[in-house]
C-alpha cells in the first residue's frame, strides 16, 4: 500500500468533508435569517390583540318597604295606600372601574329617586367606603313603578301627598340600595362589556300627541315615531365569557299597574327583571342567584304602556283629543288601557315584551365597551339659570309652580276634580281658593312661566320646609364610549333627543370618543317633575305644567350637561365647580301615625286559617286561603323575608320545599284592614304551568302587636292551609 496516496485521499475526504459541513451551516443561517427578516416584516399574530378588561361587579338587594297604610308613590291618590304585596321591590347596582377610576349606576324599583333618598343613600355609602363612592361617581335611577312606598322626600308638595316623612320607608330603601351596593362591591372581579340596540315596538304610545306635534315639522320629520323604540342593553361577563349581568334602557312610564292597585308592586320594569334573572338563575327563588338584570328608565315623560290608548270609562268611546276628558265624568273618566284585559294582564304583556328584546339585544351584544371612564356633577340652582336662547337673547329659569293642568292628571290616571289638559288660563274658583289658603303667585313668577296658569307657587312656599327643590343633581358618567346622562326627572320624547344629540356631539368633538351611545337616565338623583321642550310647553298638558321651572327648563338643562360633556371631552371634568349644595332639612313632619295594636275574633288565633283551601287543584287555577293576620307593619324590617311560602312536598326527602314567595310573580299577598281593629290576609297562587304535581301547601308569616301593661309587645305567628294536590287534570 502506498502511504502517501493513502495520506493524500485522507485529506482530500477531509477537505471535502469540512467544505460540506460550511455549506451546511451556511445555508441553515442564511435560511434562519430569511426566516427571522420574514417574521418581523410580515407579522401575522394568531390572537388579536384585546384591550385590558375592567374591574366589574354586580348586586342586588331587596328595598321593600313596610307593605301596609304607606300611601304608594305616583298617582297621588289619598285612598292608594298599601294593602299587600304584588312583588318585591329590588335594587340593583353595576360597578365598573378602568383601573383608574370607578362609577357606580344604581337602578333602583322605587318610583323616583329623591334629593333625601340620595343623601342618606351617600352618607352610609361615605361611612363604610370613605371617598370610593362619591356623589359623582354614583348614579341613583328609580325606575318609576308607582307601586312602591312613598314617604322618602324632603320637600312639602311630596310630603303633603307621602304622610310626611315615613322613616321605615326610608330605611328600607336605604339599607336596600347600600347593600346592593356591598354585593356589587364584594363581586368585583375582571371582565368585559358588550353593547347592543334595537327597536321595540307594540309597547309604547305618546299619551300627549298634541304635545309632540307642537315641535317644530322639520325636528319631527327626522324620526319616525313619537316616542322613542330604542332598547340599550349593557352586557357584562367574566373573562370566560360567562354572564354575569345586564343593564338595559327603554323609554316607558312603568304604569301598567293603575290607581286602584294597593299592592307593592314592581310593575313592567320589576316583572321584566324578573323573568330574566329567574331565566339566568335557574332553580333559585326571585331575589337570589348570581346573575344581575337592570332594567332602567329613560326619557319616558311622555310615554304610556297602555298601548290601546285613552277612551272613556263609562261609554268605551274615544276621550276629546285636544284636553283628553269625556262628555260625562270629565278627565276622571278618560283612561288609557291595555294591552290586556286588566292590569295584572297588561303589565305581564309590557313586562314580557321588554325581557324578550333585552334578552335577544343580550344574546346578540358583540361590540365590546372600552377605554377609559369619565364622571362629571355638578349642582345646579335651577331657579336661577340664564339659558342663551341665540347670539343676541337670553332668557331665564323660573321659581317653581305647578299649572292649572296639572290638577288634570293624564291619561294613564286623571285627577277628581274639574281641571282639564291643556289649560292656558286660570279658573277664578280654584285661584281664589288658592290665594285664599296660599296667596297669589309674584307677577314676576306668574310672567316667568307664562303660558301657564299657576295652580300652585310652590317656590314661594317654604313651610314648614320648601315645597320644591332648587337646588339639583346634573350628572353624566361615561364608561368607554357609552355616555349616561342622570337626569332629575322626568324627560319627554323630544327632550331626551335633544339632550342625547348635544352631548353626542359635544363628545365626538373630543380625541377620546368616538361615535358615543348618550342614554338618558331617568328619574335620578333628584325628583323635579317634568322636562319638556319649549314648543310642549305652549300646549300645557300635564307634562308642561309640571315642568316646574319655566318654559326654559330644557334650555337650561342643554346648557349644563353640555358643559359636562365638554369636560369629559377634555378631561378637565375634575375642574368643574361643585356648585352649592343642597338642604338636608332636620324634623321632617311624620303624618303617618304608629300602627295600632292587632284585635282577632273570638276562639281565633293569629295565623288561623278563616278560608281553607280545596283538596284539588290543577295547573291554571288560583289557589285561595285567608289567615287571621296582624298588621304587615309591625313586622319591622322585612327585607330578605316574606309572608308567603308555596311548599310541595319532595318524597325522596320527606320534606316541604319552597318554590315561592310573596316576591313571585305566581303570588299575591292581600292585607285587608277590618273593622274593630282586626285584620286578614288572603294569599292567592297563580299555578303556572311549569308547577310539578304533587302535594302542596301556603304558609303565611307575620306579626301582631299586644299591650302588656302599658309596654307593646311584637310576637311572631305563623299559619298554614290544608294539603292540598296540584295535577293536570281534577282526576289526581
Amino acid at each position: 500500500m502506498d502511504v502517501r496516496r493513502v495520506l493524500c485521499c485522507g485529506l482530500s475526504c477531509l477537505l471535502v468533508f469540512k467544505v460540506l459541513i460550511f455549506l451546511t451551516v451556511a445555508a441553515v443561517t442564511v435560511t434562519l435569517i430569511t426566516l427571522l427578516t420574514q417574521a418581523i416584516t410580515y407579522p401575522y399574530p394568531t390572537v388579536p390583540p384585546q384591550d385590558p378588561p375592567y374591574l366589574i361587579g354586580v348586586g342586588r338587594a331587596d328595598c321593600t318597604g313596610p307593605p301596609a297604610d304607606i300611601p304608594l308613590m305616583g298617582y297621588a291618590v289619598p285612598q292608594q295606600t298599601a294593602a299587600g304585596i304584588h312583588t318585591r321591590l329590588f335594587s340593583r347596582a353595576f360597578i365598573v372601574d378602568d383601573g383608574h377610576k370607578r362609577v357606580v349606576f344604581i337602578t333602583a324599583d322605587i318610583g323616583m329617586v329623591s334629593q333625601r333618598l340620595r343623601l342618606e343613600v351617600l352618607k352610609a355609602l361615605q361611612v363604610k367606603y370613605g371617598t370610593l363612592y362619591r356623589q359623582d361617581n354614583v348614579v341613583l335611577s328609580g325606575t318609576h313603578t308607582h307601586g312602591g312606598p312613598a314617604g322618602y322626600f324632603q320637600y312639602t308638595v311630596f310630603l303633603i301627598s307621602s304622610k310626611g316623612y315615613v322613616k321605615p320607608a326610608v330605611k328600607a330603601l336605604v339599607d336596600g340600595i347600600v347593600q346592593s351596593v356591598d354585593r356589587a362591591h364584594r363581586s368585583i372581579r375582571p371582565g368585559r362589556i358588550y353593547m347592543s340596540q334595537g327597536a321595540l315596538e307594540d309597547s309604547s304610545l305618546n299619551r300627549s300627541p298634541q304635545s309632540y306635534l307642537n315641535n317644530p315639522q322639520k325636528e319631527r320629520d327626522r324620526y319616525e315615531t313619537n316616542t322613542d323604540k330604542q332598547v340599550v342593553v349593557l352586557r357584562l361577563t367574566d373573562l370566560d365569557g360567562d354572564g354575569v349581568g345586564m343593564l338595559s334602557w327603554f323609554a316607558v312610564h312603568a304604569v301598567s299597574m293603575n290607581y286602584t292597585n294597593q299592592m307593592i308592586s314592581s310593575d313592567n320594569m320589576g316583572y321584566a327583571a324578573y323573568l330574566l334573572e329567574q331565566d339566568k338563575n335557574r332553580g333559585s327563588l326571585p331575589g337570589k342567584g348570581p346573575f344581575v338584570a337592570g332594567f332602567s328608565s329613560s326619557n319616558l315623560g311622555d310615554v304610556s304602556p297602555n298601548t290601546r290608548g285613552p277612551v272613556c270609562a263609562n261609554t268605551g268611546l274615544p276621550c276629546d283629543y285636544l284636553n283628553s276628558s269625556c262628555p260625562i265624568g270629565g278627565t276622571k273618566m278618560c283612561h288609557a288601557y291595555g294591552p290586556g284585559e286588566d292590569m295584572f294582564e297588561s303589565t305581564r304583556l309590557i313586562g314580557h315584551n321588554i325581557y324578550k328584546k333585552a334578552k335577544e339585544l343580550y344574546g346578540k351584544a358583540d361590540w365590546e365597551v372600552t377605554g377609559f371612564l369619565h364622571a362629571a356633577h355638578q349642582w345646579v340652582n335651577m331657579t336661577d339659570v340664564t339659558v342663551q336662547i341665540n347670539s343676541t337673547h337670553t332668557a331665564r329659569t323660573c321659581k317653581p309652580a305647578l299649572g292649572h293642568s296639572f290638577a288634570a292628571g293624564t291619561t294613564d290616571g286623571g285627577g277628581d276634580l274639574n281641571f282639564t289638559q291643556g289649560a292656558v288660563e286660570g279658573d277664578p274658583f280654584w285661584d281664589g281658593i288658592r290665594n285664599a289658603l296660599m296667596g297669589e303667585p309674584s307677577n314676576e313668577t306668574k310672567e316667568c312661566h307664562r303660558p301657564k296658569p299657576i295652580l300652585f307657587n310652590t317656590g314661594e312656599m317654604s313651610w314648614p320646609v320648601p315645597w320644591h327643590p332648587e337646588i339639583v343633581d346634573v350628572q353624566i358618567i361615561t364608561i368607554g364610549s357609552v355616555a349616561v346622562v342622570a337626569v332629575p326627572g322626568e324627560m319627554t320624547t323630544m327632550s331626551g333627543r335633544r339632550i342625547r344629540e348635544a352631548i353626542k356631539q359635544e363628545l365626538d368633538s373630543g380625541s377620546s370618543f368616538e361615535d358615543t351611545t348618550v342614554v338618558i337616565a331617568g328619574l335620578s338623583n333628584t325628583y323635579t317633575h317634568y322636562i319638556t321642550t319649549y314648543e310642549e310647553y305652549q300646549i300645557q298638558r300635564y307634562e308642561g305644567a309640571s315642568t316646574i321651572y319655566g318654559p326654559h327648563t330644557l334650555g337650561a338643562y342643554l346648557q349644563k350637561y353640555t358643559n359636562l360633556a365638554r369636560a369629559i371631552a377634555q378631561g378637565t371634568e375634575s375642574e368643574l365647580q361643585r356648585g352649592p349644595e343642597p338642604p338636608y332639612f332636620a324634623n321632617l313632619p311624620n303624618l303617618l301615625p304608629a300602627a295600632p295594636v292587632d284585635k282577632k275574633p273570638v276562639n281565633s288565633s293569629f295565623g288561623q286559617v278563616l278560608e281553607q283551601v280545596l283538596p284539588v287543584y290543577r295547573v291554571g287555577d288560583v289557589v285561595s286561603v285567608t289567615f287571621v293576620a296582624g298588621n304587615p307593619r309591625h313586622s319591622g324590617d322585612i327585607r330578605d323575608k316574606t309572608f308567603v311560602s308555596v311548599e310541595v312536598f319532595q318524597n325522596t326527602s320527606s320534606s316541604w320545599e319552597v318554590v315561592h314567595t310573596d316576591a313571585s310573580w305566581e303570588t299575591r299577598f292581600h292585607w285587608v284592614k277590618g273593622s274593630n281593629r282586626e285584620s286578614n290576609a288572603t294569599v292567592e297562587w297563580h299555578i303556572p304551568a311549569s308547577a310539578q304535581q304533587g302535594s302542596y301547601r301556603i304558609q303565611h308569616f307575620g306579626h301582631y302587636k299586644k299591650m302588656v301593661g302599658f309596654r307593646p309587645v311584637i310576637t311572631a305567628y305563623q299559619g298554614s292551609s290544608d294539603v292540598f294536590a296540584v295535577s293536570h287534570t281534577y282526576y289526581y
